[in-house]
């Protein structure tokens, strides 16, 4: 054997061993491709998942804060609604005519009796004061005391103005309201 067969032989030795060092090192580069294509699709599904967590998070809250911000509009526009009301109501008690007599001796009548006195002052509306000094010539020892802020009705303390019922339309209508505005409301819009 010469030297060229010798030589041909490592030659032929070392394609040999290139090539299987060559396809291993594809069949390793292939394989390190495919597990990071694998971890590459892992992470944009954990990445998918996790945006469609918080985009349904968002998507939550959103819908809690409009619900939210819906039921403070519903309470503002109920508030308002209460508030208009009772302005129509406290304008229509102020402009009474029809009963007002009536309605003014009985709220008199009643202060009297809860104060159990012989003697007292009475003051009432300015649109009231000769309706109120006229129904007072009914009363010895009750006497006009003049004018206070009130729609209409009257406001009677005892004699020193130790002890005062007030017997006026706004003190009636607040107690009125105060008792009646879960009605008012069930009844005017729709609540339950």
């Amino acid at each position: 054997m010469g030297l060229e067969t010798v030589v041909d032989d490592i030659k032929d030795e070392a394609r040999t061993r290139a090539e299987e060092i060559t396809e291993e090192a594809e069949k390793d580069a292939e394989e390190t491709l495919e597990e990071a294509r694998e971890e590459a699709e892992r992470i944009k599904q954990e990445e998918r998942e996790s945006t469609e967590k918080r985009t349904e998070e968002l998507r939550e809250q959103e819908i809690s804060s409009a619900k939210l911000e819906a039921r403070k509009m519903q309470s503002r526009e109920r508030r308002d609604l209460l508030a208009e009301l009772r302005a129509d109501v406290r304008d229509e008690l102020a402009e009474l005519e029809e009963g007002r007599e009536e309605m003014t001796r009985t709220l008199l009548e009643g202060a009297i009796e809860e104060l159990d006195e012989d003697s007292g002052v009475v003051y009432a509306a300015e649109r009231d004061a000769e309706l109120v000094k006229n129904i007072l010539g009914d009363y010895d020892g009750f006497k006009y005391g003049g004018t206070t802020e009130i729609l209409g009705g009257v406001v009677v303390e005892v004699s020193g103005g130790d002890v005062r019922v007030n017997n006026s339309f706004d003190s009636v209508l607040e107690t009125v309201w105060n008792d009646s505005l879960k009605e008012v409301s069930e009844s005017l819009l729709g609540e339950e």
